[in-house]
């Protein structure tokens, strides 16, 4: 997919977001405006009911939603939902269909609780399940099903659906790699792309009020001390875009260190949100911390984010104890 391609589907996107505020729950004008677009399900094959496209496409449209702090569910639609049907080569039903964090019981009448987010809006809940020795995926409606509402710190849904003997909708056999592990792994996948897109709100935010306010006569960037503070957090968005941007380049390429350059990107974006909210806070003073401020927007969801899919900690020690020759092979180009 060429740069001025991305560069156009960005261009739409931010049309449409263009004027919006922040919020929480639920943007549902902007969601019927995006999946009219078909932006909800970019990279997904259009013979599974997707838009097609690939993953660049996808992630310019979610990393620009992250950086708006848009209320709607792209990641998890198309990065999550999408992805998992498809692979099971199930199509993706009409309306708006959630992901399960957690594996059901059953076959064709499935039991459990599990994490959907968004699950209080969803149409549809797509989930593993665990039949005897054999792996499913399964689709399930969620009309009348009990649900346990909850929110991350950012006001986004994160609830819980009780299965009790409920009935699918549609099931296929799972292929031998989609399992937990790799939902937990493309579920890391999106929300780098998502932290270093909301990172990039902080920056730009942050930019503005320091050339905006005046201390002693004088716009505050041209203090050293901002300055300092203004570098200090321009490398760590940079660095949360760059590794995020190899992890994405690694899958689109079937690289075998993909699974490792998700890892590595998940565990940079996750330690570097703290650091971009801390000092984002710090460089807009008290007025960061209004109710009414964008930049709240952005640090919520940095906080809740890198916790979601696995914290640093849990993808620094997988790259400590598995990486091995696919860590070596990532940092070195292949070169030994």
């Amino acid at each position: 997919m060429s740069d001025d391609l991305c560069a156009e589907i960005r261009s739409v996107a931010g049309a449409m977001l263009n004027g919006r505020n922040p919020g929480e729950g639920f943007d549902r004008p902007l969601w019927k405006d995006l999946t009219g677009a078909g932006f909800h399900l970019l990279g997904v094959p259009e013979d599974a009911g997707g838009s097609g496209g690939g993953l660049r496409e996808l992630a310019a449209v979610v990393d620009l939603l992250a950086f708006h702090a848009a209320a709607v569910p792209v990641a998890e639609s198309a990065f999550l939902t999408g992805w998992l049907l498809s692979r099971a080569g199930l199509a993706v039903p009409d309306g708006l269909t959630v992901i399960s964090l957690d594996e059901a019981r059953g076959a064709s009448r499935l039991s459990g609780r599990v994490r959907a987010p968004w699950g209080r809006h969803a149409d549809h809940v797509v989930t593993l399940a665990r039949h005897d020795d054999t792996v499913l995926v399964a689709l399930v409606p969620t009309a009348g099903l009990p649900i346990e509402c909850a929110e991350n710190l950012a006001g986004e849904p994160r609830d819980t659906l009780v299965l009790d003997g409920v009935t699918v909708a549609r099931t296929a056999v799972a292929p031998p790699e989609l399992d937990a592990e790799a939902l937990l792994r493309r579920g890391a996948l999106a929300r780098s792309v998502q932290l270093a897109g909301a990172a990039r709100a902080v920056l730009e935010s942050a930019r503005r009020h320091v050339g905006e306010r005046k201390q002693f006569g004088r716009p505050l960037a041209r203090f050293q001390a901002v300055q300092q503070q203004l570098a200090a957090l321009a490398a760590e968005t940079v660095a949360m875009q760059v590794s995020a941007d190899a992890a994405l380049l690694a899958v689109e390429a079937g690289d075998p260190a993909a699974g490792v350059a998700i890892a590595a990107a998940k565990a940079t974006t996750s330690a570097s949100a703290h650091v971009v909210a801390a000092i984002g806070h710090q460089l807009h003073g008290a007025l960061g911390y209004a109710q009414e401020h964008r930049l709240g927007a952005a640090t919520t969801r940095l906080w809740a984010w890198r916790e979601e899919f696995g914290n640093e900690s849990r993808w620094q020690d997988e790259l400590a104890v598995g990486g091995g020759d696919a860590w070596w092979s990532l940092v070195t180009g292949g070169v030994r």
